[in-house]
């Protein structure tokens, strides 16, 4: 099918929603017409073997269920069938009947069909067409439509219901790239997972595909496609789970109509209700929705992480709540096949991320440590960033991440980046948010580039002059290998000492006053009484020695500045032993905040471990992983300040690629001839519009 006639018949389709304007809002649309298509398509394709079905439905009645439902399957040649005698054009003799006799159409389903269209809901829909007087309009329409195998194959179907959910979304005010992928997103994904595949080819290899967040199976099936186009004896079993109803819907539709094992796609929440927790995969693949949070999932995830520990899926951490992409990952990761001392099992995994999870998060943070887990495990193979304005509901930057757990040789200890955000060519029309695609060449291109695995390969990428606005051709390099290393780093805590001078001048002795401690010297927390009073007496009495005892002092040292504080401290004490006073240790922690102030030129304060650390000269540094911490502050910190130290107790590791850094392109600033040409044009043109307002 070419894409007119792909967009044709979407088109058709959704146009039969002028059908139910009035009774239904735009977004309820979505409710009739997903359905509608789903139960068209299963008459469409059963058309051929209706008959026959009918034939064994008498043959076999008397026979047990269960053999009854596997001949009726043999004779229907699909995974599901129906028993009733009417179908879609059959619905249309007796329009006062329609609503009866459409339910008892889809009575007459298979079981696995019947759950579908339960999930789907549709039997409100009909009782509410029905009492609208819409039904028997709605369902000739759907009648004309020939939707059988013939006419559009599954992978063309799949187009169809994926553009359908996305203008259903739309109506909606959704996230319609919750649900599906663009296929040519897609393909690059298998592509790039499964090219280097050498074991694909042996005959009748049994290979499981799984996608933890189906959709509408989008994934599955173009995997399956490249593993049949590469081996048409090959036996791909695909599984999958999502927890969107319609989306799941349509893939369960999908397998059965392909004859999968349809119980393979199951429904229901990947993180809360693993459908198969304790599996492995040869491959996996995913599209988790960008940006969304787990807060619903968060006492389940946090509580599988603090029992189960590295026997659960989370152990390496937990991103922000704010974004559950990385949760996807791990538990994508936990489902990973062993590699065997030969060298054979393992799995691969390709999944698509937005750039948060690249990046997001300091040292220490879950997203960090998190990467720091993958990488420093060597799973990371490459990460492939996409052109913008590939997706339906979004036009942000986004990246394919592949990873494996049995690396080839030449790759073990590196991970390769690969900017291909130019490889991709404008569409006739916008779908969305998506306005660019991937020609096969293109998918083709970067796939070859993974293979290749060379450092600073160039492609030749054209793009436009930013001082002509003409377009120009030029290399540019695509692909750089890192290694793992060269992602991390370490966040050190730069300390410098606290250094204090003292005095005791009549302006820092008031300062007292407003010390918390002083304050609180004459704060009764018994109720109103003679104890609550006496306790309020007893304190003012205090506050009044401490008063007497700094004028003592002032007296002693005669407003004299103290540059050290231990010198400060030993003539405090001697006050105290003069007056008989003994400060309590917060007592004395409010003297040395009233009368001392930070001061560079004085002493540093000395701790139990040497010097005390300024909170306020804290700092913190980023330094490579590969680089000596002290060589860092050698070269970098300590020429500025020499009294610095590194508190190595507080230094952590991080993790994060910054892609954009890697394939920064320098363009030089327009000359500024060009500059001056653009002004006058821009005065030219408001001369003329503030002529053409006045005129």
């Amino acid at each position: 099918m070419n894409a007119r006639t792909h967009s044709e018949m979407v088109g058709f389709i959704w146009s039969i929603c002028n059908l139910l304007r009035g009774p239904y809002k735009r977004n309820e649309y979505r409710k009739v017409i997903l359905p509608l298509t789903v139960l068209r398509r299963f008459d469409c394709v059963l058309a051929p073997t209706k008959q026959a079905v009918l034939d064994a439905y008498g043959k076999y009645a008397k026979q047990s269920e269960s053999l009854r439902h596997e001949m009726l399957k043999r004779a229907a040649e699909q995974a599901f069938y129906n028993t009733s005698r009417l179908d879609f054009q059959l619905l249309l003799d007796d329009p006062n009947l329609v609503a009866q006799n459409l339910n008892a159409y889809i009575a007459g389903f298979s079981p696995n069909v019947r759950e579908i269209m339960e999930r789907f809901e549709f039997g409100a829909q009909i009782a509410r067409m029905d009492e609208k007087n819409l039904l028997f309009q709605v369902v000739r329409s759907f009648a004309s439509l020939d939707l059988s195998p013939t006419r559009m194959d599954s992978s063309q179907m799949g187009y169809v219901f994926e553009e359908l959910i996305r203008l259903g979304a739309e109506q909606a005010n959704e996230e319609a790239g919750e649900h599906f992928t663009p296929r040519e997103v897609i393909r690059l994904m298998v592509s790039l997972l499964l090219t280097s595949e050498a074991d694909l080819a042996k005959p009748y290899v049994v290979k499981t595909v799984y996608d933890p967040a189906c959709g509408t199976g989008g994934m599955l099936s173009e995997a399956e496609s490249f593993l049949r186009r590469h081996n048409e004896d090959a036996n791909p079993r695909l599984f999958g789970q999502d927890w969107n109803d319609d989306a799941w819907s349509v893939c369960r539709s999908d397998m059965l109509i392909k004859n999968h094992d349809a119980d393979r796609i199951i429904l229901g929440d990947s993180f809360t209700a693993d459908g198969y927790s304790g599996w492995t995969f040869d491959y996996m693949l995913a599209n988790p929705p960008f940006g969304v949070e787990w807060k619903q999932q968060r006492w389940f995830i946090e509580n599988e992480r603090d029992t189960q520990g590295a026997n659960g899926r989370f152990e390496a951490g937990l991103p922000r709540v704010n974004d559950g992409a990385l949760l996807f990952l791990q538990h994508m990761l936990r489902k990973r096949q062993p590699v065997e001392p030969d060298g054979s099992g393992g799995s691969r995994i390709a999944i698509v991320f937005s750039g948060s999870p690249l990046f997001t998060g300091d040292a220490g943070s879950g997203e960090s440590n998190i990467r720091r887990w993958i990488i420093e495990n060597d799973w990371l193979e490459a990460i492939v960033a996409l052109p913008d304005q590939l997706f339906y509901n979004t036009g942000i930057s986004t990246y394919i991440w592949v990873l494996t757990n049995r690396k080839d040789d030449r790759r073990r200890g590196k991970v390769q980046l690969i900017d291909g955000r130019q490889f991709s060519e404008k569409m006739r029309r916008s779908l969305g948010n998506k306005r660019n695609e991937l020609s096969s060449v293109q998918i083709d291109d970067l796939t070859s580039i993974l293979g290749n695995f060379a450092d600073g390969e160039t492609c030749d990428i054209t793009d436009e002059d930013p001082v002509t606005h003409q377009p120009r051709t030029q290399p540019r390099v695509v692909s750089k290998v890192f290694a793992n290393e060269d992602f991390g780093y370490h966040k050190i805590t730069v300390e410098r000492p606290l250094r204090l001078s003292f005095a005791a001048t009549p302006e820092r002795i008031g300062r007292i006053e407003s010390e918390s401690a002083f304050v609180k010297l004459a704060t009764s927390k018994k109720d109103p009484g003679p104890a609550h009073d006496a306790e309020i007496v007893k304190g003012e009495l205090r506050q009044q020695q401490l008063r007497d005892l700094l004028d003592a002092l002032a007296d002693r040292t005669a407003g004299q500045l103290i540059a050290d504080r231990d010198e400060f401290l030993a003539r405090l004490r001697l006050v105290e032993e003069s007056l008989q006073i003994r400060l309590t240790a917060a007592e004395r922690r409010a003297v040395i905040a009233a009368l001392g102030e930070r001061d560079s030129g004085a002493e540093p304060c000395h701790g139990k471990n040497g010097h005390e650390p300024d909170p306020r000269l804290r700092d913190t540094e980023t330094v490579p992983l590969k680089e000596d911490v002290d060589e860092y502050m050698r070269r970098e910190v300590l020429p500025h300040v020499p009294d610095a130290w590194v508190d190595h107790s507080k230094t952590k590791i991080g993790y994060e690629i910054p892609f954009n850094r890697h394939f920064y392109v320098y363009e030089p600033p327009r000359p500024l001839q060009a500059i001056e040409a653009d002004l006058k044009t821009l005065e030219s043109e408001i001369a003329q519009l503030l002529t053409e307002v006045t005129s």
